[in-house]
């Protein structure tokens, strides 16, 4: 049934269903078929690349093939010493928190060529603490995962232009953990106060004095690799930058955003949680990293990168 429905919608391109807002995590139980993240690159051709692209993401980070990289340098932000104010919204699929353009946020270093500016920062999170993030590593799933979408600021004069463009975004993410303590910023966030007023799909809510420095966890190591868009239509123009250390959040600010609604208040309640998409095959990307670990053993032949002997850091098993 499904697989006709799909070719039924695949057949009339010009459905008015098909747009760029028709597509889920999760099927949904009653109502009218919405492609899962196995169907994104079907339903729609300018989506292709969900299905066929080669070098989508998330990816699941084996940590014993990562390569160290001595040209990476570290990660610089630069806020020009002043907070930010954003909207937070209720999309139906995310949380997420635009910045307003006044105070501009930049980031340069690792293995940027170019300074990116932040547009967007986007929480994921799951129904139960094993799962929620993205990327996983080492085949484990974290709680959740933010990242902060950067776009090319010196070649393009916007995210929309940039997102189609080679070199056009750079999305940094930290994973989250549930803990008995906060992340300053993403307490500002997730506050009572604050998370219930976007309970439902198209709620916003407007927040001033954010200090993003305050997201990033205290740590100048991170891996890298090239991929894409982990929403539809996948375009394969982000380079990703996936912090060593997780963020906090407290078991109240995770149930608060397990109680976020797909829908709107008419509408049954589906809760937004589980708004990941699966992992995608590597194909011989590389994935890179600062962390400099202790080789084990001679130099790869003729002094190539050198592959790490990676020990899995003691917070992963915290």
């Amino acid at each position: 049934y499904i697989q006709e429905s799909v070719a039924s919608h695949c057949a009339q391109q010009n459905s008015p269903k098909i747009h760029e807002g028709w597509w889920a995590y999760k099927e949904v139980v009653q109502g009218s078929f919405v492609p899962v993240p196995s169907f994104w690159g079907l339903v729609n051709s300018a989506w292709n690349l969900c299905s066929v692209g080669k070098r989508q993401s998330p990816v699941n980070i084996e940590t014993s093939h990562m390569i160290f990289d001595p040209f990476l340098t570290p990660l610089r932000i630069n806020t020009g010493g002043r907070k930010v104010s954003g909207t937070m919204y209720n999309t139906g699929r995310h949380v997420s928190l635009r910045l307003d353009k006044e105070h501009l946020v930049n980031i340069s270093g690792g293995p940027m060529t170019y300074s990116h500016r932040l547009e967007e920062i986007r929480l994921h999170f799951g129904s139960e603490d094993s799962q929620g993030s993205e990327h996983l590593l080492n085949g484990q799933a974290f709680s959740g995962e933010v990242q902060l979408i950067h776009y090319n600021h010196e070649l393009y004069t916007n995210v929309t232009e940039a997102a189609k463009s080679p070199n056009g975004l750079v999305v940094v993410s930290i994973f989250i953990k549930v803990s008995d303590s906060s992340n300053p910023f993403l307490n500002r966030m997730l506050n009572r106060d604050t998370i219930t007023r976007i309970t439902y799909k198209n709620d916003a809510y407007l927040l001033q004095g954010l200090n993003i420095e305050e997201l990033y966890p205290e740590t100048s190591s991170f891996i890298t690799y090239d991929g894409s868009m982990t929403i539809p239509p996948c375009y394969e123009t982000a380079s990703w930058i996936i912090m060593n250390k997780p963020v906090y959040i407290t078991r109240m600010q995770m149930h608060s955003l397990r109680l976020l609604s797909q829908n709107q208040p008419s509408q049954i309640f589906l809760s937004m949680s589980d708004n990941f998409r699966p992992v995608q095959p590597l194909n011989n990307r590389c994935i890179r990293t600062n962390i400099n670990f202790s080789l084990q053993g001679k130099d790869c032949p003729n002094n190539r990168a050198q592959k790490l002997q990676y020990r899995v850091n003691e917070w992963l098993l915290k």
